[in-house]
């Protein structure tokens, strides 16, 4: 597996890519948005690393950018900061990051959320082409979630988010299951990490009119619900 590190602080990029290296992933390390727009090219990577601020722009604008090309859209993006208060958190999540992990990180923490972000989810049952669930359907053959006729972007892992809500439509997820399922067994995740998923998906269902479909199962979890309102 490729993991490119885009970090402009030389002693962190080289740290972070030692580290993975010692666990037997392949690393190629950046300082900024030119040399990682270069690499992406070049490498095709499996997973990125990203650091929000970056000397010629931030990491919010790489992110966004790969979003938009057909090629990169689900790369799985681990995106680090120094920033801990959660509407940064919730921008980076916007941005399409599929994880964020707050400096000074833990190393072991680091490549514990790098292996999450690759391992595929558990599947809960069969999975079937297309699901509907009152105005949302899914297609997870194409990847595409639609409400009614209108289309919705989601990032790799708001997808299977979803995706493992409305394949189980009847069934409520403690944190821990859904923690298991989307990020995979024994990830090195605290419970903070679905919720803020949870808020980001309902972010992005709100114009639609169905964010009120994830409903908060109080002392359990969460579920969704064919109702809208």
């Amino acid at each position: 597996m490729n993991i490119l590190v885009v970090e402009d602080d030389r002693d962190i990029r080289e740290l972070v890519c030692q580290s993975l290296t010692q666990n037997d992933f392949r690393t190629t390390g950046c300082r900024d948005l030119k040399e990682a727009k270069q690499s992406l090219a070049e490498l095709s990577p499996d997973c990125m690393v990203v650091d929000w601020m970056l000397p010629d722009g931030s990491g919010v604008e790489l992110i966004r950018w790969m979003r938009r090309q057909d090629q990169y859209q689900q790369i799985p993006v681990l995106m680090l900061t120094a920033r801990a208060q959660e509407s940064d958190m919730i921008t980076g999540l916007d941005s399409g990051a599929d994880d964020y992990l707050t400096k000074p990180m833990s190393l072991r923490e680091l490549n514990a959320r790098v292996k999450a972000l690759l391992r595929r989810p558990a599947s809960y049952k069969e999975e079937k082409d297309i699901v509907q669930v009152g105005p949302l359907s899914l297609n997870s053959r194409t990847h595409e979630i639609f409400v009614g006729k209108t289309p919705i972007e989601l990032t790799k892992t708001e997808f299977k988010l979803l995706k493992l809500f409305m394949e189980n439509s009847k069934k409520v997820f403690s944190r821990e299951q859904i923690l298991d399922s989307v990020w995979g067994m024994n990830a090195y995740l605290g419970d903070r990490t679905v919720d803020v998923h949870i808020l980001r998906l309902r972010k992005l269902l709100k114009p639609h009119g169905v964010d009120k479909m994830i409903r908060t199962v109080r002392g359990t979890g969460y579920r969704i619900t064919p109702d809208i309102n």
